[in-house]
């Protein structure tokens, strides 16, 4: 519906569309699928080397065949990954930190819909371990490349979360304060993906760009976005979160109103390109469509919850990987 009123009437987000990425190089969370595939569809067409990281094979061979169908030269690839297994997000984030040159665009996309709850296999509710603590565990693992790219090539990186306004559905009772308060299977699905939505935005606002980048003196910018109710398979999965008739009409709902995923891809696009961003010091900002700042919740506002989530976030990692699992953030590659 959005895609035919942007092409009638000029509504809608604004388009972006990157060009001259030629010797830049991303890594893209659920880059095979869904606006993750939009964003690196886009940056490869535009000469950007893009490794997409998803769970399944034939997700990233078609990705891989569409985009080279398009741009027979592009440098695209794709890695395997399962984040709701810390173990192996550091194997695979590990890897890429010591097999690539530099980073310049880190786009985290991947993740689990409003749906019903589950553990993942490190024994953490499922949303908050594959959309939120994975993700943080990959961007630990490879700071020391961002920081490399950007103290000694000479880059700029940034890292962009694909957050949403459903942060504002998080439990009002949120603490971040231990494993068991995440294990709560008493939450609604909407409530637990609205809670790993607000952990983007505290996590880009106040542990990276206002905690390590801060204290590291770092050119790193990591922001949060919201791309819109995008016309994705992940919709597929109100039905499951909410089964019978209302899980029906909330799917139809988001089909029919949504945006198309390239609409979709737009926020982060331009999150990750626009020189505005450090122009204007917005680091560590949320943004609602391209240029368009948001207004976070009370909660995503909340400087000691987000110092709360980042002290648990590690120690939960320690806690099912090791202690020695994280990589100092201060570390250059």
């Amino acid at each position: 519906m959005q895609s035919v009123l942007q092409s009638t009437t000029g509504l809608g987000p604004t388009p972006v569309h990157p060009s001259n990425l030629d010797g830049k190089v991303a890594i893209v969370t659920g880059g095979a699928l869904g606006i993750g595939f939009e964003v690196s569809r886009a940056l490869a067409n535009a000469g950007c080397r893009v490794i997409m990281v998803n769970r399944k094979e034939e997700q990233g061979d078609d990705a891989i065949s569409t985009i080279k169908s398009e741009s027979p030269n592009a440098q695209v690839e794709w890695k395997g990954c399962d984040l709701g297994s810390l173990k192996e997000v550091r194997e695979v984030f590990s890897d890429l930190r010591n097999s690539l040159d530099r980073l310049d665009y880190l786009v985290l996309s991947a993740g689990i819909n409003t749906n019903q709850y589950g553990l993942d296999a490190d024994g953490i509710d499922r949303h908050f371990g594959v959309n939120f603590l994975g993700h943080f565990y990959a961007v630990n693992q490879l700071w020391p490349l961002l920081r490399k790219t950007d103290k000694v090539l000479g880059g700029k990186p940034r890292v962009v979360f694909e957050a949403s306004e459903m942060h504002r559905g998080a439990p009002k009772n949120v603490h971040f304060a231990s494993l068991e308060e995440i294990n709560d299977e008493k939450l609604g699905p909407t409530e637990l993906y609205a809670r790993t939505k607000l952990a983007m935005i505290l996590f880009a606002k106040y542990g990276l760009a206002g905690k390590v980048i801060k204290e590291n003196g770092d050119g790193i910018i990591a922001v949060s976005v919201h791309p819109g109710a995008v016309n994705t398979a992940m919709q597929q999965q109100w039905k499951d979160a909410y089964p019978g008739i209302a899980g029906k009409l909330l799917t139809w709902a988001m089909l029919s109103f949504g945006r198309d995923v390239e609409q979709g891809s737009y926020s982060a696009l331009w999150a990750l390109t626009s020189p505005k961003i450090e122009e204007e010091n917005m680091n560590g900002w949320y943004f609602n469509d391209p240029d368009t700042p948001g207004k976070e919740s009370a909660q995503a506002s909340d400087e000691k919850l987000g110092t709360a989530l980042f002290d648990l976030s590690e120690r939960i990692i320690k806690e099912k990987v090791g202690e020695d699992a994280l990589v100092d953030w201060k570390e250059c590659a």
